[in-house]
Parts: C-alpha cells; structure tokens; sequence
C-alpha cells in the first residue's frame, strides 16, 4: 500500500502545461437540476462517473452508501448489498441498462454479480416503483447504466487501485471507439484481495472465545474476474445495442462461522492470508442483453430482451449433521438459475404538454439445484405485467402524473426428499420431505399518482401509490439451515403477496449559496412477509419461520449544502427510520436489522493546483439500535472519521486522476447492526486505505 501512494504521488508530481478553467460554484436550481427533479414524483437521486470516482470504495454499495437513504449491507471483505430506505434483498431492484439484475440475491453472503467499473451513470429511486418493474421494486430502485456511446475513434481508461485493510489489488480497463454509425466498448477488470482485518483479536460465538491471528478474519480472501464486450448503432432514428459481459468471483467463508466443526478440520487457516480454502463459494453471472430504440416525432419505442445465467456453488467440508451420515465430495450447494427477459414500452408526445407511456415486460426464471445440502426447492417462475403510465405539464412549473399496473406471477415449488433416512420410529425410517410440489398463482394491480411544482427556489414534489411483491421460493418452501447466519430456515407455502402503500414527499431550495433537500416518507404494509424467530431448535440452530404481519414504517432523509466560496463547501446529511409490526407475534416491537439513525459532516475544500484537486473532512455518526426483535441484540451507537483526496492532471496529452480515501481513519471499534457478522461479536472492519488511479486516454 505505501509503495501504491508514493507512485503515485510521483506521477502527480510530473510537469503539466495544461490550463484548467474552473467554473465558480453557485447553488441554484440549473435548468438541468430541475428537470431531473421535475422528472418523476418519485424521490430520485442520479450520480455521475466524477462522484463514483471520488467516492470509491471496495464495491459498488460501499462507493454509494454516502447517498442518504442508501446504506450497504457488507458480506465479508469484497461483498455488499443495497439498502434502500431500511429495505433490502428481494424488496430493492437492481437494473442494468434497463434489465432488472436476477441472480441468487435471495442469498445473505454474497453482492451484486457486476462490474462496478463498468458503470458510467447511477439513478436511484427511493420508494416504490412497481409501475416500471413490477414486484421486487416495494424498496426502490438502482439502475446501473453502462451503455455510454464513444465520441471519439478510440478512446477509453485504465484504472489500478488497492486497498490497505485486506490488501486488495486491481486493475480494470476499459476502450471502445465510434466509426461512422458503428461503436463498441469493452471493459475488463480483476480484483484480488486478502483476508481482512478487524480492531480486535478475538471473537466469540456460541460462548467460545476464538483467537484471530493478526486480527484477520481468516478464510474472508477472494478473486473477482469481469469482462464485457458492447456493440451497437446508432443512426439518427434507430439506435440498437448489444451487450455481453461474464461476471466471477470467488470468495472464503469466514471459517469459524460456518460452524464449530472447523477446529476438527486439518487446514491450516493462517498459513496465507490469500489463501481461499473450504468453506467457499463461486459464482457466475453471464448476460446478453439486447437493447433497441425506435424515435420518431411524437413517437418512440424501445425494447430490452436479455438472458441471464447466475451459476452459484457453495463448498465446505463434508461433516454430518442430525440424521444426515457424512457425505461424499464437497459440493454442499449448487444453484443454477437462468432467467428470459423482454420488456417493451410505446412512448406518444402529440404535443409538448401530454406524454402517454405503454409497456409490456415478460420474465421467465428457472432454477436448479444440487449438492448435499438443502435450503431451497428447485422452481420456475413466470411474471408477465402491463403498464400505462401519463404525465401532463400544466406549465413549466406543474406537472402531473399517474399510472396503472396490472401483473399474473405463476410459481411452481418443486417437492424435495433428504437423500438419506430419518427415523420416525423405533422401527421405521424415511426419506424425509422438505418440500411439496407447488403452484401458486399471483395477481395484482398496483398504481401512482403525483404532483410536481416549482416556484421560486422550491420544488415539491408529492407521490402516492400502491407496490407488491411475490413470494419468492425460499418465503414459501425453504426448509434448512442457514450457516452464515447461523439459524434454521423454514419457509411457508401459505404466504401472500406482500402490499405496500406510501407516501412520498420531497422539498428542495436553494439559493446563491445553500440548498436544502428534505424527504419525508410513510409506509404501511397490511401483511410484510419476514423471518420470525422462534423458540424451538432444529439440527442446534434456532428456528425462524416465514410468517406475515402488518407493518408501519416512516422517516426522511434530509440534505444541506453549503458554498462558502468557490474553494470551501459544507454539506450535512442524515436518515431516520421508524417502523413498527402492528399485528402477529411480535406486535409492538420493530422488524429485525432495522437500520438506525445516522447523519454525515462533510467539509470540502476544492482548488487548482497543476489541475483540479479537492480534499474532505467527513465525520460519519450512527446512533444506538435499541429498537430490536428478541433475540437481537442492542447495537451501541459510534462515530467514524474519513478523509478523502482527489488530484486531475494533464499526462502527455492524457488526463490522469489520483483518489485516495481513508475510512474509519482512527481505528475505532464498532458494530453495525443490518450486519450478520455482528451475531458472533465480528466488529466492522478497522482503518482503510484505499488509492486508486485512473488515467483517461
């Protein structure tokens, strides 16, 4: 790592003959910033590739996480989920060029199958959006964009970058050119990285103390492998793209959680902290997605087809638990899950006031398993939904909305028997079975309605609106334990679609020199599907089973920014989220891994100096969580300090950038409660180094 920054710097020291203009920064609503307000009712946030680059963090959620709102759910020392708004797994949809992203994401250790360097443009939709996506969209919405068209004959970058905390290495590389009506891109990437480390030497689980060497979670290491490949034309009517990437990675379990066997196991743990040993997963995610575009006048049609592969394997060493004899090999899981995809819209503008949008989108999931382990049945499912959706511009400062959708969603659960013998009697044993043949049949019909106006400095916007989400086939027929969460998992075939309704406010002013951004919102949902814990025990695990409450959630979150001149700015951004069940076992109490309070001070300073440069002060406060669902825990609130430092400079004609962020920058210990790891006593990880450069050609 020290060797990484003083390159670095070396390079950034070079001469540069190059002038760079800066604009002075003022805060007021630009024609541009009020038409992506004005856009949709919804609470909406778009980010560019300058904020990816300056906020680079070990994933793509980790480089997004400062978004209020956005928090990531970290898996390990490479993985992270999204959290929108306290909502996460199957209740946030991640889309890629339009495609809604389909890989195991029911699954709690593993991240998103993409290449985060890929990605030129990032929108998030806070709140539901079910109108353009049908179930899954009940948290909001990330769409990934990585269809950027070539200007030039040949142009693109190269990025190397590492980090200090579990010595993560890689590079990515990116080209693409434009002849004529013809371009392409491509993009490759490889990662690498260590066991990482935590400000502690020890843990405990299940009352065992467990020594860490070096303070590092051993078996955390892992490789990640992306490739993709676009090309496309654009005419001045039609434009057609197509796109195919391969996504892998490979990463450890940490070993002494995925049970107490491991001190009986003969691997050496600490002999390379590189070192990818048993338990472990792969996965493979392959897309070919084909994207069209069809405009005309008042008249445009698009179309999204697109194939997934998401091939997953989980590894470990064969032991025997409860009835189940050792088994031969060590393939504990495979999931093998393929998914068709066509979405089809119709856009009409007969004049610059009405704008009507139609569409289609048709899904089609299937998903094998295999292994000696059981958590989920084989299934298929098939989602088909039609949309209409109308905006009217009353002026330039009103504009209305409203929509309609309707969806069918079939299941069909396979059964599932142990492939050995339990005893059900002094007598008499059987194949157990896990799950039953099954076919459900999902129909609903969702809507929105909202307002946007803008006067003065303000834009208020305002949304109502009705989303769902379908049972996915582990809610209805999971029936296994769960290692990495250290619990038995029981599904029920019983379970409805889940329903929500809210409401959306958002507030934003400005002036010459701050802007205020505050967005209130309201959630109730008359039968939330989650995993209640109960008493009883299976196979030495307690049991949760998948059960249906009504729940009440509210919060906001809030923004300020501040220029006190064209060199110094201040921002101060926070969250809050209250939710409460309403009915069932647990009425009264909050759902689990609710995320608590938090709030952001930034002070950034942005100069010129052989090229643009800027460097931020942030402190990072989270409150305490003792809000909680017996048997959670209370979470102890702390406070993280974080630097962050960029540098743009001309390199013989190239542009070269330097980003250096360093997190939790004095080392603290804490907990973070949406983590898993925070169960068996696993602090987040301790100080992070992180540097990467990027030089533009």
């Amino acid at each position: 790592m020290v060797h990484c920054i003083l390159a670095a710097f070396m390079l950034l020291e070079s001469p540069s003959d190059s002038t760079i203009k800066e604009l002075d920064s003022v805060m007021v609503v630009s024609s541009s910033k009020k038409d992506f307000l004005m856009k949709s009712s919804l609470t909406n946030v778009s980010v560019n590739k300058s904020y990816l680059k300056e906020n680079f963090g070990g994933s793509l959620m980790q480089t997004l996480e400062h978004i209020p709102g956005v928090q990531s759910m970290s898996i390990g020392s490479g993985q992270s989920k999204p959290i929108i708004r306290g909502l996460g797994f199957n209740r946030v949809v991640v889309a890629e060029d339009g495609i809604k992203h389909e890989g195991q994401q029911w699954g709690d250790d593993h991240g998103l199958e993409t290449d985060q360097f890929a990605v030129d443009r990032v929108e998030i939709v806070k709140g539901p959006a079910a109108l353009s996506y049908g179930s899954d969209a009940v948290g909001g919405v990330m769409s990934l964009y990585t269809n950027h068209k070539p200007v030039k004959t040949f142009e693109g970058n190269a990025k190397i970058f590492c980090r200090s905390n579990n010595e993560s290495l890689g590079m990515s590389f990116k080209a693409g050119g434009r002849n004529g009506k013809f371009h392409y891109t491509a993009n490759l990437t490889w990662i690498d990285y260590a066991d990482y480390k935590v400000p502690t030497d020890s843990i405990q689980y299940y009352s065992y103390f467990i020594k860490l060497k070096d303070n590092r979670l051993r078996n955390t290491a892992g490789t990640e492998r992306d490739a993709s490949l676009l090309v496309g034309y654009a005419g001045y009517n039609f434009h057609t793209d197509l796109r195919v990437s391969d996504s892998y990675s490979k990463s450890g379990f940490f070993a002494d959680a995925h049970g107490m066997e491991v001190r009986l196991s003969d691997i050496d743990y600490d002999s390379h902290i590189r070192d990818v040993d048993l338990p472990y997963q792969w996965v493979n995610h392959l897309k070919v997605m084909s994207h069209s575009v069809y405009n005309k006048d008042m008249f445009l049609f698009d179309a999204n087809i697109a194939y997934q592969n998401n091939h997953r394997e989980e590894l470990s060493e064969p032991v025997s638990h409860g009835y189940m004899p050792k088994p031969d090999g060590n393939m504990e899981r495979r999931f093998s899950k393929d998914t068709y995809t066509a979405n089809l819209m119709l856009r009409l503008e007969p004049d610059e006031k009405y704008e009507l949008t139609v569409g289609s989108s048709t899904e089609y999931q299937h998903n094998r398993i295999g292994g000696w382990g059981f958590i989920i049945p084989d299934y298929e499912t098939l989602s088909t939904g039609a949309y209409a959706l109308g905006r009217y511009m009353v002026n330039d400062n009103l504009r209305l909305n409203a929509g309609v959708r309707y969806d069918h969603v079939h299941t069909h659960i396979h059964e599932y028997h142990d492939w050995y013998k339990t005893p059900v009697s002094s007598t008499d044993s059987v194949y157990k079975q896990r799950s039953y043949d099954l076919s459900r049949n999902f129909n609903s019909l969702t809507w929105s309605a909202g307002v946007n106006y803008a006067f003065d400095r303000y834009i208020v916007k305002a949304n109502v609106g009705k989303s769902f989400r379908v049972p996915i086939a582990k809610e209805l027929g999971a029936d296994g334990v769960n290692y990495h969460i250290f619990r038995y998992e029981r599904g029920n075939a019983t379970l409805d679609p889940e329903v929500s309704y809210q409401l959306d406010l958002s507030l934003f002013w400005s002036n010459d020199r701050l802007s205020v951004e505050m967005s209130p919102y309201v959630n109730y949902f008359p039968n939330y599907i989650y995993l209640n814990p109960t008493s009883d025990y299976v196979e030495g695990l307690q049991l949760y089973n998948y059960t249906q409450a009504a729940v009440l959630r509210y919060g906001f979150e809030t923004l300020l920014d501040y220029s006190f001149n064209r060199h110094w700015t201040a921002e101060l951004k926070g969250e809050y989220l209250y939710a409460r069940q309403k009915s069932g076992d647990k009425k009264g109490y909050t759902l689990p891994f609710s995320t608590p309070w938090s709030a952001d001070m930034t002070v950034k300073y942005t100069c010129q100096w052989k090229g643009r440069c800027h460097i931020g002060l942030n402190a990072h406060v989270v409150g305490a969580q003792n809000e909680i669902v017996p048997p959670e825990k209370p979470t102890d609130g702390y406070w993280t300090l974080n630097v962050s430092a960029s540098k743009n400079m001309s390199l013989r004609d190239k542009e070269l950038t330097m980003t250096i962020r360093a997190e939790n920058l004095l080392d603290r210990r804490y907990y973070n409660h949406t983590s898993y790891y925070r169960l068996i006593d696993v602090p987040e990880p301790g100080r992070n180094i992180s540097v990467m450069m990027e030089l533009e050609f």
